[in-house]
């Protein structure tokens, strides 16, 4: 269990908290280059750890983000008209460009306004875009080397857009269910070895011995590794390497050779973003195969109409005030769980219930019993616990802020005799190889 007061440490992200700080540091995962189509397009609102922004695509093109209040007089820029090179206020016209800088401010007499400009300028956030995707800097200082992430060395041809959920729930309880692989064996499994795919979502997961796995966590300066090794029926060991990468990032192997990014991006302290960008080292990704990941949700309903509230965006329309679209047939004859198995839709069910005494989908975790299937939990915990104590007390970051070199790992799914060293076997597959695929010798689903 933690702590009430080292809970709130790392599940709180304001601006001015010590996880909050922390993760301003870092480059973050906004939206979806599609979202802004071409130049001086219509702009959006957005929100990362509790700040409100308005993001916008200038005259040339250029991603910008700007403080959602003017600095006039607060009005929100949401509002503004998109033109000419900058985001201009529907209030009294004062104009900003991509980088903050006033460019107008004609409530001023002509004689004053060019010196009066200079005085003035919005916060701007520094915008980054690759691989169908805009990353945002939030920090006070300079930013960062970008991140070195697998799926942002890749030729555009090699990534699909990336695939975003909404979550109801503060961003560790979601993380946490992705670097939690004894979950496999029951909210994800088929009731059967050969009971068939149901009608929405994947075919269960099937573990050949029904025995739980046995977790090896490796902690990094980056965040931490981890082996779940199950056995096979021919004796030999499955081992699931997956990652956790400082700040929200984890890799979680599918077992079909691509790679991919999981983000658990903080909106606020009650609502993150799961963005799921998946790519393949080798190959440029076949239309089948991005027609399928786009199309994820689309046999569960696809997504609610949003608001202009970014709280609302990529909310499916299976969610807690409907079960998630839970099936009690599926559940007495298929699937172990009878909500549709389409990306993390069961373990929003598990996750986001999960709240503390005043109602907040935060959980209280004084109230845990953790057992030797947490390990990889426990070490994560741990380790952000002390980035975010190291940078509070001493401004230490984790080692890849600066050095993004130490992003270019993979998770990884190998096949070892039993008893091996598996550390020692698969470095070079938890190593981001130019020109080879990701090591993928058992997939995700045993049949």
């Amino acid at each position: 269990m933690l702590s009430k007061e080292n809970n709130d440490l790392i599940c709180r992200v304001g601006r001015g908290t010590p996880m909050g700080e922390l993760m301003r540091q870092y480059w973050i995962p906004a939206l979806p280059s599609s979202e802004f189509p071409g130049p001086d397009c219509p702009p959006k609102r957005m929100m990362l750890l509790g700040e409100k922004m308005v993001m916008f695509r200038d005259s040339e093109g250029r991603m910008g983000a700007l403080e959602e209040y003017c600095p006039h007089r607060g009005a929100s820029l949401y509002f503004g008209r998109n033109e000419d090179g900058g985001l201009r206020c529907a209030y009294h016209g004062w104009k900003f460009d991509t980088s903050g800088k006033c460019l107008d401010t004609p409530t001023e007499q002509p004689d004053r306004r060019e010196k009066f400009c200079k005085n003035i300028k919005a916060r701007s956030y520094p915008c980054h875009e690759v691989n169908h995707m805009i990353w945002v800097y939030l920090g006070s200082n300079a930013p960062p080397p970008f991140p070195k992430f697998e799926i942002n060395l890749l030729p555009e041809t090699h990534v699909i857009p990336p695939l975003i959920m909404m979550e109801e729930a503060n961003w560790l309880q979601n993380l946490e269910g992705d670097i939690d692989s004894t979950h496999l064996d029951w909210v994800h499994r088929r009731l059967h070895e050969d009971s068939p795919k149901p009608e929405k979502g994947m075919r269960g997961f099937w573990n050949p011995t029904g025995l739980p796995p046995v977790l090896d966590i490796v902690p990094t300066s980056y965040g931490a590794y981890y082996s779940a090794k199950r056995v096979l029926k021919d004796g030999s060991e499955w081992h699931r390497i997956n990652q956790f990468i400082f700040p929200f990032h984890t890799m979680v192997t599918q077992g079909d050779g691509t790679i991919g990014l999981r983000s658990h991006v903080p909106v606020d302290d009650e609502h993150s973003m799961l963005i799921m960008h998946i790519g393949h080292p080798v190959e440029p990704m076949s239309a089948e195969y991005r027609s399928r990941i786009a199309n994820v949700f689309e046999e569960v309903g696809g997504y609610m109409d949003r608001t202009n509230d970014p709280r609302s965006y990529f909310m499916t329309k299976l969610n807690k005030t409907n079960d998630y679209g839970r099936d009690w047939k599926v559940e007495k004859e298929i699937m172990f769980s009878g909500i549709p198995f389409a990306a993390n839709l069961q373990d929003r069910a598990m996750t986001e219930l999960m709240t503390n005494d005043k109602g907040e989908a935060i959980y209280d975790r004084t109230k845990e019993h953790l057992s030797a299937s947490d390990a990889m939990i426990v070490t994560v915990r741990r380790q952000l616990i002390n980035a975010a104590t190291k940078f509070r007390d001493a401004s230490e970051a984790p080692a890849n802020v600066h050095n993004v070199e130490l992003d270019t790992v993979r998770s990884a799914s190998v096949r070892t005799p039993a008893n091996a060293d598996w550390r020692a076997l698969t470095e070079s597959a938890r190593t981001a190889t130019p020109g080879s695929a990701a090591a993928a010798d058992v997939g995700l689903i045993l049949d």
